[in-house]
């Protein structure tokens, strides 16, 4: 395929910090995380137009000008299928064997004190969220944490979202509203190791400051594995 000049995506890998939030701007799927970094997957799949840009909080990606092969659309599309098809080839998706038994587990009482608790479906103001310990967690959190209900859901009022799938930045604006007008006194997040799920971690700190109140951060890290730090 001949090469043409035209414009292109390039990252900075010494600034990108690999927290995705560029990913979900990205219509064609043409940049992913590879290896904690976020990385042009192919010239093929960049259109130039620079949707990815304004969403990076370290300033690594530009548009530059340069020789590559022409955007091609329709590769786009069997890409996107494919990724679809891979669960978006996100870290956390990759199959594993934790081992351990299939024994079940006793059921406690539920600790969920109101619903919805999807960030995209919970209203920005609300008595529950007065005077409240809001906990911000990655929707596979509860999941991979056995004591989930009772070392960090209770007494707290919770909202989930998934940093690699959802509407990142949707989520910050979000959260800012809650803690805009709301009593909130302080946020805990809680994530999974795996890269991408340093994103709500940072969107959680920029709703703060955005929200423009002095409001403490509590984090924790879950490991696929079930243990939290």
């Amino acid at each position: 395929m001949s090469l043409v000049k035209r414009k292109v995506v390039e990252i900075d890998e010494d600034l990108c910090n690999g927290c995705g939030l560029c990913i979900p701007n990205c219509a064609e799927g043409a940049i992913q995380i590879v290896d904690g970094k976020a990385r042009l997957v192919s010239d093929v799949y960049c259109d130039g137009l620079g949707a990815c840009l304004g969403h990076c909080p370290e300033d690594a990606l530009r548009i530059v000008e340069r020789e590559a092969v022409p955007f091609d659309e329709e590769a786009v599309h069997e890409y996107l299928a494919d990724l679809k098809q891979e669960k978006s080839g996100c870290p956390s998706a990759a199959a594993l064997d934790l081992g351990g038994s299939h024994v079940q587990q006793t059921m406690n009482e539920s600790a969920l004190r109101h619903w919805p608790v999807q960030l995209n479906l919970v209203p920005p103001k609300g008595p529950r969220y007065d005077d409240a310990d809001l906990l911000v967690v990655a929707d596979c959190v509860p999941v991979a944490h056995p004591n989930f209900h009772s070392s960090l859901l209770s007494g707290r009022t919770v909202v989930i979202g998934c940093p690699k799938l959802d509407d990142i930045a949707g989520h910050g604006e979000k959260l800012k509203e809650i803690l805009k007008w709301n009593d909130v006194r302080s946020v805990t997040v809680a994530i999974m190791e795996v890269p991408c799920c340093s994103a709500l971690s940072r969107v959680v700190d920029w709703a703060v400051e955005a929200s423009g109140r002095q409001i403490p951060v509590r984090r924790h890290v879950v490991s696929v594995r079930g243990e939290m730090s």
